[in-house]
């Protein structure tokens, strides 16, 4: 039911996307959307994004507490530490706004704001059930896997992208449902699209011999070095905004405004950056392109997604990251191919591989998006070549950021699911739920706590034991005081302590309980 649910969801977003961009840009076919924008007027080109983003920023001010597009991200740190749950008010506003950004020419994808969406659904369904966290988190992957089959006709990398993304591990208990949910979603879109791939090749590619594959290799570490480069881009454009908007005291309102002004004012001259780009990444697969073309049509995607996703306008990455992958897999193909002529295959062939490097980088699940990549054209011909050049993307990328660009996202907000389930348990609990009070028979007597007040050697109660544990570590006592200031004179007051043996006992609880669930 769940899989039916995110599949219907996944693809009411799509249609709604098809026909907002059908009524703002007047095209019959909203795949071939920046070909019919090249005939419109410029200044109608300039001013829809610009409107779109301002009522995004409308939206995204009204209904979230941050101003901030929810996605991926958010959905992985409510598996690992929020049960399954994901925020609602926020996420359907964040829905809203990737609706109005991908309609009106943000560049970004439709990927990210399925997989929230559908996130939604299962959280919902997880609190009418009152499931526990284990279920809670296996209906997440249910729904996460039913999202994206729907998204991309993709039942196989639907369900591996739940468990290798969201889920972060392959337990058995966890596969069937997810799978099942996996198979739903990819019916309801077989349904009303019909099962066809995303991209049609024009012709079966084929490895020229096992001479070829060191090429792969090194497209794979200059895809690694193109996905390293986006997801910068983006983080380095959100940082700027973020100074920007303090040093001009600019209303988080205007922000995605002006955002699409940048867009608009790009799309004049390149439409190809005008919305999830399919079209432009169906010539780089093609071979309708020209080296040239593809290196220019690269840089100003990862320009136009990095505005759009620093302007918080809303959209996902996976598709840019598709795009820009095709681009460059075509580029490097073309300069390869000239130098040996006689022993290369097509140049579509990189541009294959190529495409599913940059966006397996960039997502940080090299598993899911090689299946992704196969089912997306239909060419199981080609697993060598894609296999090498994801991997090796994956590997190099993953040293230059903290594993992907999602995680690299919570990162960046002081949430460290990177480095596994070791380094953010402690997050979960607060001082309050395990300290002790002063008069408990196991806590020290009044004289002691005193004097660990003094040394520095305190913790408050809403502070976390993530904070609790360093200061155990440095100065190798036996209990830290937890204390509250009082609003009279400001002196703190005692109100119990955290004993170090209580605090590695919870820790210890949480870690066995993750490995059985991972091992179950």
């Amino acid at each position: 039911m769940v899989g039916i649910a995110s599949g219907y969801a996944a693809v009411g977003f799509m249609r709604a996307i098809e026909f907002l961009q059908t009524s703002l840009y007047g095209t019959d076919d909203p795949r071939t959307l920046h070909s019919f924008a090249a005939t419109l007027p410029w200044y109608w080109i300039l001013m829809l994004p610009c409107i779109g983003g301002l009522i995004v920023g409308w939206i995204l001010t009204r209904f979230t507490p941050d101003g901030r597009v929810r996605g991926p991200a958010e959905v992985i740190q409510a598996s690992a530490m929020k049960e399954g749950r994901v925020e609602r008010r926020a996420g359907l506003a964040s829905m809203a706004a990737s609706l109005i950004t991908l309609s009106s020419g943000g560049s970004t994808g439709r990927e990210g704001p399925v997989v929230h969406l559908v996130g939604m659904i299962a959280g919902w369904v997880s609190n009418k059930m009152n499931a526990d966290g284990v279920t809670g988190r296996d209906l997440l992957g249910c729904a996460v896997a039913a999202g994206v089959a729907a998204s991309f006709n993709a039942p196989l990398a639907g369900a591996l992208f739940a468990m290798e993304v969201v889920l972060r591990h392959f337990a058995v208990h966890a596969f069937a449902p997810i799978t099942i949910a996996a198979v739903s979603g990819s019916v309801i879109s077989r349904t009303h699209f019909g099962d066809v791939t995303e991209f049609i090749l024009p012709e079966a590619s084929a490895l020229a011999f096992y001479i070829e594959l060191p090429a792969f290799l090194l497209l794979g570490l200059t895809s690694g070095l193109i996905a390293f480069v986006l997801m910068r881009s983006v983080f380095f454009a959100e940082d700027v905004a973020n100074e920007l908007q303090a040093r001009l005291r600019m209303p988080a309102m205007l922000r995605p405004a002006l955002a699409g002004l940048m867009l608009g004012g790009f799309a004049i001259f390149f439409p190809h950056i005008i919305g999830v780009g399919y079209e432009t990444t169906s010539a780089a697969l093609s071979g309708d392109l020209l080296l040239r073309e593809a290196v220019i049509f690269a840089v100003l995607k990862v320009v136009a997604v990095s505005i759009t996703m620093g302007g918080r306008m809303g959209g996902g990455i996976f598709s840019p990251a598709l795009m820009i992958g095709a681009l460059v897999g075509l580029a490097f193909g073309a300069i390869a191919t000239s130098f040996f002529p006689d022993i290369s295959g097509s140049e579509t062939l990189y541009a294959l591989a190529g495409m599913g490097a940059v966006a397996g980088a960039v997502l940080g699940a090299p598993i899911s998006t090689t299946l992704i990549v196969f089912e997306l054209t239909g060419d199981w011909q080609t697993g060598l070549a894609v296999m090498i050049a994801v991997s090796i993307a994956s590997a190099l990328s993953g040293r230059l950021v903290d594993r992907s660009f999602f995680l690299t996202q919570l990162e960046r907000r002081g949430i460290h699911l990177a480095a596994g389930p070791q380094a953010y348990l402690l997050a979960m609990f607060k001082v309050s739920a395990v300290m002790k009070s002063p008069d408990h028979p196991k806590a020290p007597k009044e004289d002691r706590i005193r004097r660990a007040m003094n040394e520095g050697l305190f913790v408050a109660p809403g502070d976390t034991l993530e904070a609790a544990m360093p200061l155990f570590e440095r100065s190798n006592s036996d209990f830290l005081a937890v204390t509250r200031l009082t609003e009279k004179d400001g002196a703190p007051d005692v109100l119990g302590v955290l004993l170090h043996v209580d605090a590695l006992r919870v820790y210890n609880r949480a870690l066995a309980a993750t490995a059985a669930e991972e091992h179950s």
